[in-house]
């Protein structure tokens, strides 16, 4: 006698297997689905708005990067919009770039990497308590500041968090008060993070990067009478993390000169200088006090001012 497997299959037997169809079209249902990581949503031509944030513009030789909801790219000869990219529930605050990528704030505190050429997404990266500090809630007149107050704010913010450098390969130093991290643009791999000591805060609106570093004023608490506590300067490399640590007072003011300079200016009595990223050392001027031998300089060691 033959064996009918359809006749063996009673109606009692077949309900184990329907329920794993079942079980299985709904996860292919739910995997198609699914929320985007991130919210992202790559759009072509068409659909470009620019507005509500700001006109930050940026042009990258092939092509012009503006934020608004999003980035938006265009046509810099002709102003054809190209694409655009936005994050469902984010709003992109500033962008740099880093190397060939288009570097993104947003301001729920995530940082992406965008590629232009074919508008890919590389990676993304959560910065813990940059979110907070581009809100800006809680802090003193905050509850008095307009919506308009309140995006400029965080615009100004978030410029100052994203310091770009691309000596050897391209990396960013995202910047807030309580944490420095640096991330590789090739992959986002974290390079390092570093915190300030107890009593003092990184000041991001006052630092500023080179080719080589990213320099990172530190502001520290006040003694019982009320004075400032001298604070600081980090210097952040790829590769080395923190490598050096400036002394300075707590109005030290920085100002980029070139790709590997920056100059110093420590008030009144200690006077500025300029900083050498590259040698990780100040430079000597010729003819300067501290200069000896000035009326013969060594070769490349005493640049003219």
């Amino acid at each position: 006698m033959s064996w009918n497997p359809l006749r063996s299959l009673t109606p009692r037997s077949a309900l184990p297997a329907l329920a794993v169809l079942l079980v299985l079209g709904a996860g292919a249902a739910a995997h198609a689905n699914r929320p985007v990581p991130f919210g992202d949503r790559v759009a072509e031509p068409g659909g470009a708005d620019a507005s509500p944030v700001g006109a930050q513009s940026l042009d990258t030789g092939g092509m012009e990067l503006k934020v608004g909801p999003g980035l938006e790219a265009y046509n810099p000869a002709t102003g054809e919009h190209l694409w655009s990219y936005r994050r469902e529930g984010a709003t992109a605050l500033h962008l740099a770039m880093a190397g060939e990528s288009a570097v993104v704030v947003w301001d729920d505190g995530l940082i992406t990497s965008v590629r232009p050429s074919d508008h890919s997404v590389r990676w993304h990266r959560a910065v813990p308590g940059l979110a907070d500090w581009l809100r800006a809630e809680g802090e003193p007149g905050a509850a008095d500041r307009t919506e308009t107050d309140r995006r400029a704010t965080a615009v100004k913010r978030a410029a100052a968090a994203l310091q770009p450098a691309s000596v050897a390969e391209a990396w960013v130093a995202i910047v807030t008060p309580s944490l420095t991290m640096g991330f590789r643009d090739r992959d986002g791999d974290l390079r390092f993070n570093s915190r300030p000591q107890a009593g003092c805060t990184f000041d991001p609106l006052r630092a500023v990067h080179t080719d080589d570093a990213v320099l990172t004023p530190r502001t520290c608490t006040t003694d019982g009478l009320g004075r400032a506590l001298p604070g600081g300067i980090s210097v952040f490399e790829l590769d080395g993390g923190q490598t050096a640590l400036l002394n300075a007072g707590p109005d030290v003011a920085l100002r980029r000169v070139d790709g590997h300079r920056v100059t110093i200016d420590d008030g009144p009595i200690v006077g500025s200088h300029v900083f050498d990223t590259r040698k990780g050392a100040p430079e000597t001027v010729c003819g300067a006090t501290g200069a000896p031998f000035a009326a013969v300089p060594a070769k490349d060691a005493c640049p003219r001012p």
